[in-house]
């Protein structure tokens, strides 16, 4: 009913930038939040940021300073601008969001999860 399309990984060089795209489509009636979260290889899944439908962001400690989460909720969109890359932010990136659908006129909250995207940051 809903997919999370992510773009914009790829490969960059320490102290490079990304920025990431997630766009949700399908039987939406409202999202809530949208996040990224990261998993390394060897890793437990971590989130790296999140942003509210009024605009409120919350990141991990790790980011803060680097990354800017930002969403257009118009397009359903939510974007992270990746600044000063680190090889330790090399991961598979997922999108999130916690959004209501609706079908037949029937609203149900529901969390969605991404495919991932790889960011690789190395020289």
């Amino acid at each position: 009913q809903v997919q999370l399309v992510e773009s914009g990984g790829g490969l960059v060089q320490p102290g490079g930038s990304l920025r990431l795209s997630c766009a949700a489509s399908g039987s939406i009636f409202s999202i809530h939040t949208m996040g990224w979260y990261r998993q390394a290889p060897g890793k437990e899944r971590e989130l790296v940021a999140t942003i509210t439908s009024g605009g409120s962001t919350n990141y991990a400690n790790s980011v803060k300073g680097r990354f800017t989460i930002s969403r257009d909720n118009a397009k359903n969109t939510v974007y992270l601008q990746m600044n000063s890359l680190k090889p330790e932010d090399t991961a598979v990136y997922f999108c999130n969001a916690d959004l209501y659908t609706i079908v037949r006129l029937t609203t149900s909250y529901e969390i969605y999860w991404g495919q991932g995207i790889q960011v690789t940051v190395s020289s």
